[in-house]
């Protein structure tokens, strides 16, 4: 029985042609990274009540699981990412 492909997967088909093979030691260590990525640790911390709560709310406002948004509140710490929308908006009324 033959198959009929839609287009996405005509699409699929024509760009893997393309692809060149990778050496083993090349794909394990991309498979390496890829693992190390995708792995969490999980972490006891306390918070005072209070700021759980206003993260919580925070959290409900923006559609995200709290746990995810303190993630990602730390992530972007460490990564020199994390803007205060206050301290951004006093510094352009001070540059005005």
């Amino acid at each position: 029985m033959k198959y009929n492909l839609d287009q996405d997967e005509n699409k699929i088909e024509e760009e893997a042609k393309k692809y060149k093979p990778v050496s083993e030691q090349k794909k394990k260590k991309i498979e390496s990274i890829l693992e190390k990525s995708q792995k969490k640790k999980v972490i006891t911390l306390r918070l005072d009540n209070n700021d759980l709560e206003e993260i919580k709310s925070i959290a409900d406002d923006e559609g995200v699981p709290y746990q995810t948004l303190i993630s990602s509140i730390l992530h972007k710490y460490i990564n020199d990412r994390f803007v205060d929308k206050k301290e951004v908006f006093k510094v352009s009324e001070l540059l005005k």
